[in-house]
């Protein structure tokens, strides 16, 4: 009987999805006609990015912009600014596919602390997105994204060495609780109004190395949460800050047929995978992005002292959450 039950959801969630693959398709080919193929064969390599990208998005805590933005600024030579809000519309699509496959797959997930995240990222947003992006140039953006990932790779090093990870929630959301989940969110909307993706990462550090949430709900979590910033950072770029220019929508349009297909098929593959398989991916990719910047990047003192600080900092805390002992079962 259980069988037959699990086996009805599952069906459910494969035709949610299906249904919002074959909408978005015919949405995109109305819009694009006659020029939808054209856009795709001239942009294709935004396409194949986002092939890998969307599907990482989707398994993992690191949204298609994880991906997108060092391929964009590194080998495409995209500006980062322009990277950045193709990351926030691109995950707009293909975060928010993955969260209703998440949904429908009735995959756990934490609502209270996408809640009080929230509610900080947007706050953090507002800050990178309007305030920081403004002050930092390429070079110092590309690093702090870079300082992120290695952090996020640190993380997954510690879940390696046998790392426990007995809880499935937050049994108390307190002053205490709340605003570690609050500094979490500012922290990550920080990351994310400067290069398109962040609250993921910092969410998912946060939740299983101080809270000890186990991965298989850390992970949908901080995929919903990426998807809830993706949206208002793309709303935020529209309304509020200089829009979107035409070169980032050719981008968006041909990478869009691909992760609302992408992304949910990574939520698939997350609940099916071995989560040590999904760490060694991210922990390799995350250390070709070290190395592609220590490579490419030209290091000045100002750039050297930077880079060098924003690490100790992001691995202070993410040795800090790993010790804490309180919320340990």
């Amino acid at each position: 009987m259980s069988f037959f039950i699990r086996t009805l959801k599952n069906n459910a969630a494969y035709s949610v999805s299906l249904l919002l693959t074959i909408s978005v398709w015919s949405a995109w080919f109305f819009y694009t006609y006659p020029d939808g193929w054209f856009i795709i064969q001239k942009h294709w390599q935004i396409s194949v990015s986002m092939v890998f990208g969307s599907i990482i998005a989707g398994a993992t805590s690191e949204g298609g912009g994880a991906i997108a933005f060092p391929v964009f600024t590194k080998i495409l030579h995209i500006p980062p600014s322009d990277a950045k809000v193709f990351s926030l519309a691109i995950q707009s699509v293909g975060m928010v596919a993955a969260s209703i496959a998440i949904l429908m797959m009735r995959i756990q997930v934490l609502w209270r602390v996408i809640a009080w995240v929230s509610f900080g990222g947007i706050i953090g947003m507002l800050i990178g997105a309007i305030g920081l992006s403004a002050l930092l140039t390429p070079d110092f953006i590309r690093m702090l994204f870079t300082v992120m990932a290695v952090s996020l790779a640190v993380t997954l090093t510690f879940l390696n060495t046998g790392f426990r990870l007995n809880n499935t929630t937050i049994p108390r959301i307190k002053y205490q609780e709340a605003a570690i989940l609050l500094a979490a969110g500012v922290l990550g909307g920080v990351m994310s109004g400067l290069v398109g993706s962040g609250i993921d990462m910092v969410c998912f550090s946060v939740l299983v190395l101080l809270f000890r949430i186990n991965e298989s709900i850390a992970t949908p979590t901080s995929v919903i949460l990426m998807a809830i910033h993706s949206i208002f950072g793309v709303l935020l770029h529209l309304f509020v800050l200089d829009g979107i220019n035409a070169q980032v929508q050719a981008y968006w349009l041909a990478a869009v047929p691909i992760v609302v297909v992408g992304a949910p098929l990574g939520a698939f593959f997350c609940s099916r995978m071995q989560h040590l398989h999904i760490r060694y991916l991210l922990i390799t990719l995350i250390f070709v992005e070290l190395l592609s910047s220590l490579w490419l990047l030209t290091f000045d003192t100002e750039l050297l002292i930077f880079s060098v600080s924003m690490l100790m900092l992001f691995l202070s805390l993410t040795v800090w959450m790993s010790r804490v002992t309180f919320y340990r079962v």
